[in-house]
């Protein structure tokens, strides 16, 4: 496999077998990857513009999975299936299921109890999501997509900006998202709604 990726701060590495998994095997950057990643990314929100989905069916193990497959489907066969190995953050990945299943029924009891503002459960749900790490790639864009589904289709308010810039590559943009998350572990989550409201 000719692909060889460099990562920036707070990207997940795949193993080699993760590698393998690549459909486009002409792909021999990390640019033409993220190129490639990003059309998919949009074809996924495409998917889910103008839908209405009930708060059973976002707030389901189907739907968080065949949101992943949607976003990056046709660039990794691994797409929506949940990791098999463990990385650099998350739970173990034989705990995956058991912790989204946790994470789901909280955020059900979030909003039954209103126990946070809206943005702060669509946010506390994307925080728990990423630090669960589902899939072996992708879960930063799938817990943002996640979050504005949340608060565009559970809520009916505007989906977040995300500091209004590119997340994915180096830059001040990615540093205070990076500098959010980490206050946000364990800790007041503050920043973070305010980064996401940016």
């Amino acid at each position: 496999m000719g692909l060889d990726l460099a990562y920036v701060e707070g990207q997940t590495p795949l193993t080699p077998e993760e590698l393998d998994e690549l459909k486009v095997k002409s792909i021999a950057t990390r640019g033409e990857l993220d190129e490639l990643e990003q059309q998919n990314i949009e074809n996924a929100q495409q998917w889910l513009f103008g839908k209405n989905f009930s708060l059973e069916t976002i707030l389901s193990e189907d739907f968080i999975f065949e949101l992943h497959e949607r976003m990056l489907g046709n660039v990794w066969f691994w797409a929506g299936q949940t990791r098999k190995s463990n990385k650099n953050i998350g739970v173990d990945w034989i705990e995956v299921r058991t912790n989204l299943r946790a994470l789901l029924d909280d955020t059900k009891y979030w909003i039954e109890h209103q126990t946070y503002s809206e943005d702060e459960i669509a946010v506390r749900f994307k925080l728990r999501i990423v630090t669960i790490h589902c899939f072996p790639n992708g879960n930063g864009r799938h817990s943002r997509l996640m979050a504005d589904v949340i608060i565009e289709k559970i809520f009916g308010k505007p989906v977040f900006t995300w500091g209004n810039g590119n997340i994915s590559k180096p830059g001040q943009t990615r540093s205070n998202y990076l500098a959010a998350l980490k206050a946000a572990d364990g800790g007041p989550i503050d920043e973070l709604l305010r980064f996401a409201r940016s």
